[in-house]
């Protein structure tokens, strides 16, 4: 065997060795996945956004789209409807004087009461003034 194709075998052997707890784990944890593909099914979407817009270029868009990834991710755990909760928002703030409500409270999955989710689970109703024939 080649020097380089040794030292190659050495360095992924003291590797699993360091890291055999790890990749092991599964073993005694069945409730631990062998493999990360359902993480990387679930960030796929936004990376490739990033990717595709360039998001990445500047700090405010990325930072923007960090945080629009986080809410439609919270919207969905809640099983919340995205867009009628976008709406609800928006109109909010319209309210507000095109600023942030002054209490997020109404905004928040874990703090609404359970009529304001149920509310916010339905599918939104279509936009008016749209003729569909």
């Amino acid at each position: 065997m080649p020097k380089v194709a040794r030292a190659q075998c050495k360095r992924v052997l003291t590797s699993l060795l360091h890291h055999w707890s790890g990749l092991t784990v599964f073993v005694a944890h069945p409730e631990v996945p062998m493999d990360n593909n359902r993480a990387e099914e679930t960030i796929r979407t936004p990376v490739i956004g990033r990717k595709n817009d360039y998001g990445s270029g500047s700090l405010w868009s990325a930072q923007l789209a960090a945080t629009l990834f986080s809410i439609l991710q919270t919207l969905a755990l809640w099983g919340m409807n995205p867009r009628a909760w976008l709406t609800a928002y928006l109109n909010a703030c319209a309210e507000a004087g095109g600023q942030a409500p002054s209490s997020l409270t109404a905004f928040l999955p874990w703090s609404m009461d359970a009529a304001r989710r149920a509310e916010l689970c339905r599918p939104a109703a279509p936009p008016t003034g749209i003729d569909s024939s």
